[in-house]
């Protein structure tokens, strides 16, 4: 009997398998928007401006987040669950605090005339940055329904998946904006 139980911890889980071919089809879309940014930049209507405070915040409350996410798996296989809720809830609240900084970085990109009429530079960062944000929406939701799990006990160590699950994507949404933001710095 054990040995059967080792062998189907070295499979990788289903849901987990599916999850890494959503990662890549997301990859694919973003490495194509990344790439018609370059391609594009050239253009005569192309007009450069500085990217918002905001993003910078933003930047911090995401790989913040990250962190948080991993202390959240890490007191749940100690089966902590005070210490998960907490960690699950602050990843949560740092996801929608992501979200409403991208938003307020939007808003002060409108403040100083960038629109998306006649700027296509400016149309480029809505698309990349508004699918991001899209993507942590996704996250954010994934995250609340783990949270609800929590409070009404459907939550426990026996089944690390789910968890598992959300902080793999939330990891993945952290890296990506910090490869967007690095892209988008230095190809401006």
């Amino acid at each position: 009997m054990n040995t059967v139980v080792m062998e189907q911890r070295k499979k990788l889980h289903p849901h987990k398998f599916t999850l890494w071919v959503g990662i890549g089809s997301i990859l694919m879309m973003f490495a194509g928007l990344t790439s018609a940014y370059i391609v594009k930049r050239n253009q005569a209507n192309w007009l450069s401006f500085e990217l918002p405070h905001w993003f910078w915040y933003s930047t911090g409350a995401i790989v913040l987040s990250s962190v948080c996410i991993m202390l959240a798996v890490r007191s749940l296989k100690k089966g902590e669950m005070a210490a998960y809720r907490g960690w699950v809830g602050s990843t949560l609240v740092l996801g929608v605090l992501f979200i409403v900084m991208q938003w307020m970085g939007f808003r002060e990109l409108w403040a100083q005339g960038i629109t998306l009429v006649g700027n296509v530079a400016y149309s480029f960062l809505f698309v990349i940055v508004g699918f991001h944000a899209l993507h942590v929406l996704g996250g954010v939701i994934a995250l609340l329904v783990l949270y609800i799990k929590i409070l009404i006990g459907k939550a426990d160590r026996s089944n690390l998946v789910p968890v598992q699950l959300a902080a793999t994507y939330w990891h993945f949404v952290d890296l990506l904006w910090i490869y967007l933001m690095i892209f988008l710095l230095m190809i401006r």
